[in-house]
């Protein structure tokens, strides 16, 4: 199973989320934020300069910064949210 940080996940792909690696506050904004492990999570949109990144998490389109979206692990799905790489 390959596994990638959430900032990886091309626009238009889905992935699921495994686990969430950072701690403190971070880590209870992120649980907040719905990115618990299982969680299927979508890119939506990057800025022009590539930070932050737009995700559909829940019904909700959230705005994470890269340094922010590093600390999630995302196993790949298609983008239909199958078991293939997007």
């Amino acid at each position: 199973m390959s596994l990638f940080g959430l900032h990886e996940l091309p626009v238009g792909c889905t992935g699921e989320v495994v686990a969430v690696r950072a701690t403190g506050l971070m880590r209870r904004r992120l649980l907040d934020l719905g990115l618990v492990p299982g969680t299927r999570v979508r890119a939506v949109r990057r800025s022009a300069a590539g930070d932050p990144i737009a995700f559909s998490i829940r019904g909700a389109l959230v705005a994470l910064r890269r340094e922010d979206a590093l600390a999630v692990l995302v196993r790949p799905l298609s983008p239909q949210g199958g078991d293939g790489h997007p």
